[in-house]
């Protein structure tokens, strides 16, 4: 028999999972991806590169294999529609790409929704040459914030974020505008509430789901998830209402042959629907964290789909839920165990050194460390979900073991930066952008007291300094140390902690004036007292 393929598109680590799912299953891999130099291209059966909007090129590419292809296929990419467009071509098992298109824009998502009732907030369309008839007083005075704005046709937050008030509402449209493929942006009312991740496979008009995570979203005016937990800790009542509220939202969009995975939140007015696409999730949920968590290859029941066979793995396992007002029978993989995924990120500057994976690696639980950052690159604070320095994953059968896992993993990751780097001192100076007031935030968010209290300590120090080579961990002020283990930095770092790695790591230091080392402590947490004291012994001060 000759070699069947499969035409996963992307090569990048999110496409790890569906390359090995193929390899398992017994068919070639043949990927297609814009950049030659991806991760995984070197692991594949064949490679060609095509940017993934060119479903076109893709498309006669897979014709040209015949009766070679047996399933189109992606993963963690924004690029369902080209799949389903080729597909079709090739009369592959797919959602139809009218189906794709609606998960993909969200403008025609909403129109969906809007249409059948799915409830999702109020919004508009805005485009790049009609901005400024928003600007006028009559529309710019009358409008109700927070607003939140995004590309109609972009993922990981890129060009996401919520507006608190019209002077951020020009910088935050253009900056939508310009990460969208299609020059246009979504503009909709603010949802809050918690909010939820969930995968599902849609098959024979049967929806099952495939995972239902908790995410841990953080850092207006973005949205940056760091982390998330599956299964979900929300009551099973509430729960059911979030299903059913997906499912009605893939029905609106007419996803009938494939995966489905909604962003949705638990608001005062019950579930909301942020978006719906129709691929797998990203993030190392599908792929990563739900497989651990349930013990089911996902992906690989995915690419059965594709393949026009049956998920027989998930379908022996799937069990029935109790909703009944849907137009399909609703399943679920339960998890066994809890999976907990967290991200480290940075203040800005230049890695020197990254510190602490040896110890992650031989903590109890802890499953994965996947490093963005390496020595060398540039990290800036996240604006968005692919600006995150990397990601711990920690798995165990009780929950608090996971999470606690991957939180105290996290605390153990040290990015050491490079000296005298003006876009370092800008951050520990406090120097923001005037449409982001507030952005990035302090290191440790201390109460309204105790930072009253510590700037009449630091205020009352003059030129006091910390001796040379001076352990700081006794050093901590009397009004931090109440909330000196408890309070936590945005790598889940108490100060005393903080302090404790600095005095492991900065063994031998120079003179530190004090005043500069509490404030920079604040401002960032293990990294801006190690930066301070680096530059010192550079000869040369902030």
């Amino acid at each position: 028999m000759e070699d069947q393929y499969i035409l996963i598109l992307g090569a990048g680590l999110m496409q790890r999972p569906a390359i090995e799912a193929a390899k398992n299953l017994g068919y070639k891999t043949f990927i297609v991806d814009g950049n030659p130099n991806a991760v995984c291209v070197p692991f594949v059966d064949k490679f060609e590169p095509i940017d993934l909007k060119d479903k076109d090129k893709i498309a006669e590419l897979a014709l040209s294999l015949k009766g070679n292809l047996a399933a189109v296929f992606t993963a963690g990419t924004d690029f369902s529609t080209t799949v389903s467009y080729v597909a079709e071509k090739c009369k592959l098992p797919s959602h139809t790409y009218k189906a794709s298109c609606n998960a993909s824009n969200k403008i025609k998502m909403r129109e969906c929704f809007k249409k059948e009732n799915v409830p999702s907030p109020n919004f508009q369309e805005v485009e790049r040459s009609k901005i400024t008839t928003l600007l006028v007083p009559e529309v710019l005075n009358n409008m109700k914030f927070p607003k939140v704005v995004k590309p109609i046709d972009n993922m990981g937050a890129r060009g996401c974020r919520m507006i608190r008030d019209k002077s951020e509402f020009l910088p935050a449209v253009e900056d939508a505008v310009r990460n969208s493929k299609s020059g246009k942006a979504i503009l909709e009312d603010y949802m809050k509430g918690d909010e939820f991740s969930i995968d599902a496979l849609v098959f024979n008009n049967t929806i099952t789901i495939t995972g239902f995570a908790d995410r841990h979203i953080f850092y207006e005016p973005y949205f940056i998830e760091t982390g998330h937990t599956i299964p979900t800790a929300i009551d099973e009542k509430k729960k059911y209402e979030l299903i059913e509220c997906f499912a009605k939202g893939i029905h609106s969009l007419g996803l009938t042959c494939g995966a489905a995975k909604a962003d949705i939140k638990y608001t005062e007015n019950g579930p909301m629907i942020g978006e719906i696409a129709a691929r797998l999730s990203g993030g190392f949920m599908s792929g990563w964290t739900y497989p651990f968590a349930s013990g089911l290859d996902l992906t690989e029941q995915a690419l059965l789909i594709a393949l026009g066979k049956e998920p027989e793995s998930m379908l022996q396992r799937r069990k029935p839920l109790p909703i009944k007002d849907s137009e399909y029978g609703i399943y679920e993989v339960p998890c066994m165990k809890t999976s907990a995924e967290r991200a480290w990120i940075s203040i800005p500057g230049t890695v020197e050194v990254l510190l602490g994976t040896n110890q992650v690696s031989a903590m109890p639980y802890s499953r994965n460390i996947l490093i963005r950052n390496l020595p060398g690159s540039e990290a800036v604070f996240p604006r968005n979900n692919v600006e995150k320095c990397g990601n711990i994953i920690a798995v165990a059968k009780k929950r608090e073991l996971a999470v606690n896992t991957a939180e105290n993993a996290v605390a153990e990751i040290v990015l050491r930066l490079k000296r005298n780097n003006p876009t370092t001192d800008n951050f520990l100076e406090g120097i923001e952008l005037p449409a982001e007031k507030k952005f990035p935030p302090n290191a440790y968010d201390l109460p309204n007291d105790v930072n009253e209290k510590l700037n009449n300590y630091i205020n009352s120090l003059g030129n006091k300094m910390i001796g040379a080579n001076e352990c700081v961990e006794p050093l901590i002020p009397e009004c931090l140390t109440e909330l000196s283990s408890s309070i936590k930095d945005f790598n889940h770092r108490s100060i005393r902690l903080s302090l404790q790695l600095f005095d492991k790591i900065c063994k031998s230091h120079p003179d530190l004036e004090e005043k500069i080392f509490w404030k920079d402590l604040i401002r960032g947490g293990v990294q801006g007292i190690i930066y301070y004291s680096d530059c010192l012994s550079n000869e040369k001060k902030r």
